[in-house]
């Protein structure tokens, strides 16, 4: 049974399964998930399509399953949210977006529908910026999405209603997506686990427009490593089946890239990372500082290129757009339609020949480590912040660090380090080779009680 002093929605998704197994039943737990969505919700605006009735009937399914000793697996029951640009059936998808305001898909992005298959039991829809683009959880159609550590921070974006959820006790896991750190960064702001697996190892059709080429994948937030894994056994598809024996390297080579490009880093994050990269050295791992690193830097001038060109492709088959989409929507679809196909194949070329550079360096190491982000959270309903260290820095200064990841296909995830005097999180960003993501998960796990600290954030815990 679950330990009486925890309340049922704080626990993880393997806690709850083994108190499943141990005779709690689902519907218990979801009621007292429901219960804290209740009375929380209102505050944070994590969750803004609820499907209460639903949850419930899932979760009462699942309590007959095991009470029958035939549970569909280890999520059977678990509580689960999923972020507003992924298709569930039935369930509204906005996409952050006026233009989407009452669009209810009719069939599951697959990654959904194999959550559903194990049993999870869905509690609705979290909040996004507008097409998932901006670094911070805010659009006309909902509003503002708060921090659970300081709910007048942002939790970051774009998957910010995501780990407000999860962070906060509205779920033990969220379904999110990542096309440039929109899992990582927001898990760094609040202390959670964010994976983004590599390119094609979760499948997804029936989604959305891709606006990002190929470079978003979904993946899974949550409170613990083991969840994220358990997780990636549900959704991911035959690369991560193929690597099930994959092995992590008995004495891993670590790089340490502390800045890139000499971009400005919050002193709170630079000294936090540094004592966790401290801490790895003092468990005899090795780790090489390399500064100044700036094989990311080519990254910075084209990214922007593929953003403003997906927007631009997007609203031109939308002829009613106009008074639909935010006035910064509408300057990147303007910035998009500027750009030339010469524009755009230079990204790609330039993205290609990072590549190989990327490659040249996981021939060395096998990962490299970053802060997750440049800036610690900032007011909720602006848009990204304007300085760090005392330096001006543009819209993405605070992402820095996530989007090459994307770019290149490879698997990351963020780690919350451990602070000092109680400040708010801080995240660290652990990347690996294309298809070593069991390697990277396997890493993180094994150091995770020794280098890694989960906190309930004190306003929204329970001790």
């Amino acid at each position: 049974m679950a330990d009486p002093v925890r309340p049922l929605w704080s626990l993880s998704a393997r806690e709850l399964a083994l108190a499943y197994a141990g005779g709690l039943s689902p519907a218990h737990a979801m009621a007292a998930t429901l219960a804290r969505i209740d009375a929380i919700n209102p505050e944070l605006n994590a969750i803004v399509t609820l499907d209460a009735a639903g949850a419930m009937a899932s979760a009462e399914a699942s309590a007959r399953r095991w009470k029958a000793g035939r549970p569909l697996g280890p999520f059977d029951g678990v509580p689960v949210t999923i972020k507003d640009n992924i298709l569930a059936a039935g369930l509204r998808a906005t996409w952050g977006s006026r233009l989407y305001r009452d669009f209810v898909p009719a069939i599951d992005e697959t990654p959904v529908r194999r959550l559903r298959e194990a049993g999870a039991a869905i509690l609705g829809k979290t909040n996004v910026p507008e097409f998932t683009l901006h670094g911070f959880t805010d659009n006309e159609l909902f509003g503002v999405t708060g921090n659970p550590w300081n709910a007048a921070l942002t939790p970051g974006g774009s998957s910010g209603g995501a780990v407000a959820a999860v962070a906060s006790g509205m779920g033990a896991l969220a379904l999110g997506t990542d096309g440039g750190g929109s899992i990582r960064r927001p898990a760094g702001h609040t202390g959670l686990v964010g994976f983004k697996p590599s390119r094609e190892a979760v499948p997804r059709d029936h989604g959305f427009p891709a606006i990002l080429h190929n470079f978003e994948v979904a993946g899974p937030i949550a409170r613990c490593v083991d969840d994220v894994i358990s997780a990636m056994d549900i959704i991911a598809g035959a690369n991560w089946s193929h690597g099930a024996n994959e092995s992590m390297t008995e004495r891993p080579r670590i790089a340490y890239a502390p800045t890139f490009g000499g971009a400005p880093v919050d002193p709170l994050i630079r000294d936090a990372v540094a004592r966790t990269i401290a801490g790895m050295r003092s468990f005899g791992l090795d780790v090489e500082m390399l500064s100044p690193f700036d094989l990311a830097d080519p990254l910075v001038q084209v990214w922007p290129v593929i953003s403003q060109t997906g927007v631009a492709w997007l609203l031109a088959n939308k002829p009613d757009w106009t008074d639909k989409v935010s006035p910064a929507i509408a300057e990147m679809a303007a910035a998009g339609d500027r750009h030339t196909a010469k524009d755009y194949l230079n990204a790609l070329d330039t993205i290609t020949a990072m590549q190989r550079t990327f490659d040249a360096l996981f021939e060395r190491y096998d990962f490299l480590v970053t802060p997750t982000t440049a800036a610690m959270p900032w007011p909720a309903e602006q848009s990204y912040p304007t300085e760090i260290d005392g330096k001006p820095v543009g819209s993405r200064g605070h992402a820095a660090f996530t989007p090459f990841a994307n770019a290149l296909g490879l698997p990351a995830v963020s780690l919350p380090c451990p602070t000092e005097n109680d400040d708010m999180p801080v995240g660290v960003q652990i990347i690996a080779a294309r298809h070593r993501d069991r390697s990277l998960l396997s890493f993180a796990r094994e150091f995770e009680s020794r280098l890694f600290v989960h906190r309930w954030p004190p306003a929204f815990g329970w001790n």
